[in-house]
């Protein structure tokens, strides 16, 4: 079970450090958008600063993932970005489940990764 669950979280992290490189470098293809999705992406356009900071979350939070010993920072980290993803691909659902199937998978493995490390916590909490 050792060796699934580090393969899960090494992927979610590299997931997100593609995202992250993406942000700066812009090598994926983006998607036809939608005309509902148009103001969303021309307001992220006027705040300049919201991608850069995403992204650096992103690569951030991807890579203390990647080592077990700071999985948890990462895994917190990560958690807002992952909550803004699943809202953005609920709120846009347009018949395809493909992004909201994929952004809830992640979500789980996000929610897996808080679970496993739950006594580094614990200490903030208490």
């Amino acid at each position: 079970m050792k060796i699934v669950k580090t393969i899960f979280f090494v992927l979610f992290a590299l997931m997100f450090i593609n995202a992250g490189l993406d942000k700066f470098l812009h090598y994926m293809p983006m998607p036809e958008m939608t005309p509902d999705m148009k103001p969303v992406f021309e307001a992220f356009g006027t705040l300049s600063w919201l991608t850069p900071l995403t992204g650096l979350i992103e690569l951030v939070a991807g890579i203390l993932i990647l080592f077990p010993k700071t999985r948890a920072l990462g895994a917190i980290m990560i958690l807002p970005v992952m909550i803004g993803i699943l809202c953005h691909n609920a709120t846009f659902y347009n018949g395809d489940p493909t992004g909201l199937t994929i952004a809830g998978v992640l979500f789980l493995i996000n929610l897996w990764m808080i679970g496993d490390n739950w006594k580094k916590y614990q200490t903030m909490v208490s």
